[in-house]
């Protein structure tokens, strides 16, 4: 969780140190809006790698663990495949805001902070490999490591690119897309080094030696995560579909919701780092064929999450004014975005339940089912009915939001309901007659 958090603290720096750029309005929402373009080939890159996880986890469960890393040796041209397209949409993503209709006096803004970021996304794409494969042996330091010198080391990166100094150019943007990317290669170098060098993976021998593609055990990765991949991208999908749908209506609408999306999503990582979590212990845990301790992994998770987003709910609440007072004091952008920080604490609840049963499912490697249940709760449920009443009725960035909270309360629903079956079943076959 703190290395989720720290990771994530990147992006509430870029937004809250874009707050502070001349134009403002229009430098959170390009921010925001090429955010939201790379956050799409994010989602989909890190669901596509997350299976490295439950994988991982169960061959560390059984004993298999030189397997393992022979396993992760093979994701890692998964990874490098991906790291083309990732780098491309990101690069020529002017077309694409112009596609989408987004407020002409933003596309060049974010379409420059995203080609300074897309060579940041090879390495992301290792980022990725590494971290799974560290998190499924049940060794979850290197993250926190690696996003806490990553979060400290973004400040004075962003300082010196974005303003102007120390000799460099004032870049605004551009600058922060340039710091993020070398942020994310000093963090793979990092990674690297510490699953090198570090006693607890050397029986995994991940690094002793360089294989060359093995297609069938690719494409059994793949049968896993490409549902995975296309549940979260379906997830992410909804959260960047409204953004740039929120671009059309203009900058002040686009910047506050991108302030209240970004501190809503920061609180979103402790539910995702427990569901990392629970998914690694639920995996191991059938690795060593126990599946009562794999449902408890499940359980005993859900329940610490509501615990959490209670207070998060509760801060939004209680002092969204000064929430937003961090970002930007901007007499147009602040009451929208604190109005917004209303529903982002409504959806607390739902968002932290479905993400974490859905890490419990991952545990499982029950992912297919799961794939459907986010197309019908994200697609067909919060992004229709928040862009009617976006649109048509007329309500505005509220009316997206509305969408949201319905897509995300449908998912926690279908979610829960079916880790309880799976887990169940799997416990009564399982039982002595």
């Amino acid at each position: 969780m703190i290395g989720q958090v720290a990771v994530f603290s990147m992006n509430f720096v870029d937004t809250v140190m874009s707050g502070r750029l001349p134009n403002k309005e229009v430098a959170l929402a390009g921010l925001g809006i090429g955010g939201a373009v790379f956050s799409a080939m994010l989602m989909f890159t890190l669901g596509t790698l997350m299976a490295v996880q439950p994988n991982v986890a169960q061959l560390d469960g059984a004993g298999r663990k030189a397997e393992a890393g022979a396993y992760t040796r093979q994701v890692f041209w998964v990874a490098a495949a991906l790291s083309v397209p990732f780098w491309a949409i990101c690069y020529f993503s002017e077309p694409l805001l112009t596609g989408f209709a987004i407020d002409p006096a933003i596309v060049p803004t974010a379409a420059g902070y995203l080609r300074a970021l897309s060579w940041g996304a090879p390495g992301m794409c290792l980022v990725f490999l590494l971290r799974f494969f560290s998190e499924g042996t049940g060794y979850t330091r290197p993250t926190m490591v690696y996003g806490v010198l990553g979060a400290l080391l973004n400040i004075p990166l962003n300082y010196v690119l974005m303003f102007g100094k120390l000799g460099f150019p004032a870049l605004g943007t551009v600058g922060c897309g340039i710091a993020s990317a070398i942020v994310i290669w000093i963090s793979l170098l990092m990674l690297v080094v510490y699953t090198f060098l570090h006693r607890h993976f050397k029986p995994f021998e991940l690094f002793s030696r360089f294989d060359a593609p093995d297609w069938k055990q690719i494409l059994d990765h793949l049968r896993v995560s490409m549902p995975i991949a296309v549940s979260i991208f379906v997830e992410g999908s909804l959260f960047v579909g409204a953004a740039l749908l929120i671009g059309r209506l203009g900058p002040v609408p686009a910047a506050s919701h991108l302030i209240a999306i970004n501190f809503s999503a920061l609180a979103f990582m402790i539910p995702v780092g427990l569901s990392s979590a629970i998914s690694i212990r639920a995996g191991n845990a059938i690795g060593r064929r126990d599946p009562e301790a794999a449902r408890y992994a499940g359980l005993i998770g859900i329940v610490i999450v509501l615990g959490f987003q209670t207070i998060s709910a509760g801060g939004m609440l209680l002092f969204p004014e000064l929430i937003v007072s961090i970002y930007t004091n901007d007499e147009v952008v602040a009451p929208l975005a604190a109005s917004l920080l209303f529903y982002a604490a409504i959806f607390q609840y739902s968002d932290g339940i479905q993400i974490c049963a859905a890490g419990a499912l991952r545990g499982y490697k029950d992912t297919r089912v799961p794939m459907f249940y986010t197309i019908i709760s994200f697609w067909m449920v919060g992004m229709t009915l928040g862009y009617y009443l976006t649109f048509t009725v007329a309500m505005g960035p509220a009316g997206m939001w509305i969408g949201m909270i319905a897509g995300l309360s449908v998912a926690a629903v279908l979610m829960l309901g079916r880790f309880h079956r799976i887990s169940q079943r799997l416990i009564a076959l399982t039982r002595p007659v």
